[in-house]
């Protein structure tokens, strides 16, 4: 089975769409995806998954099934100064002093993760995950998927950043934290992870691609840069915080 997490385009947050750029990237992924042997299409309820997606299941002459929990991970932590922000936007200096941070089974223990609720709010996505796994034909026991009826099939889900990390670390069993700060998918990109089921009846997730932009190098459009952070602090035009 394979399973594609795809980042919505370059999103204008103010009204949960796309930016001109952004529907530009979705046309151009929609000319790779539709043309796929796609078995079920899923996506956010939010409006910048779902009008990626839309170009996408309208080429194709389908629909997606909206599922709520793979809304952009929305859990957030006190930013010290009265407000609060998600928690890829921590900074560096302050996180990666904390051996917890990258400890699986540890992370959500430190005080400002367990005041925001973290464990029950990944716990959501987890088991959603699971839940649309499930009915594909792999059910979860412990670290491994019981493929109870294995298949080569593919699907496809239009999500998010911050979310597909929680996804990952879930199936790939490390900290989102890691995730989160050591990789940016950017706008339209496809990660790719596949079943490997080298004893009968045993399968487990292994991602053969991560963040694939080729379709917007094939029209040379380049990345967009939302998710990022500056190259270099001098770079007053890059976001900072």
């Amino acid at each position: 089975m394979k399973l594609l997490l795809i980042r919505h385009g370059d999103p204008d947050y103010t009204i949960d769409s796309l930016t001109e750029r952004g529907h530009i990237e979705a046309k151009l992924l929609a000319e790779r995806i539709a043309t796929m042997d796609i078995k079920e299409y899923y996506m956010s309820p939010l409006g910048r998954a779902q009008k990626t997606a839309e170009y996408t299941l309208d080429k194709a002459g389908r629909t997606a099934e909206v599922l709520d929990w793979a809304r952009e991970y929305d859990v957030r932590i006190d930013d010290g100064k009265g407000g609060k922000r998600i928690p890829w936007d921590m900074l560096p200096e302050n996180w990666t002093k904390i051996p917890e941070y990258y400890d699986k089974d540890k992370w959500f223990d430190v005080p400002i993760m367990k005041d925001a609720e973290m464990r029950s709010g990944i716990a959501k996505v987890h088991n959603g995950l699971d839940d649309l796994l499930e009915r594909h034909g792999y059910k979860r026991e412990g670290n491994i998927y019981r493929a109870a009826s294995p298949n080569e099939d593919t699907i496809a889900l239009f999500c998010h950043f911050g979310v597909t990390c929680v996804m990952l670390s879930h199936l790939l069993g490390v900290s989102p934290m890691v995730l989160w700060h050591g990789t940016m998918a950017a706008p339209t990109s496809v990660t790719t992870l596949v079943t490997e089921e080298r004893r009968e009846g045993i399968a487990v997730f292994r991602m053969t691609a991560f963040g694939d932009i080729s379709h917007l190098y094939k029209y040379n459009e380049p990345a967009a840069f939302a998710g990022r952070f500056c190259e270099m602090f001098s770079n007053e035009d890059q976001r900072h915080d």
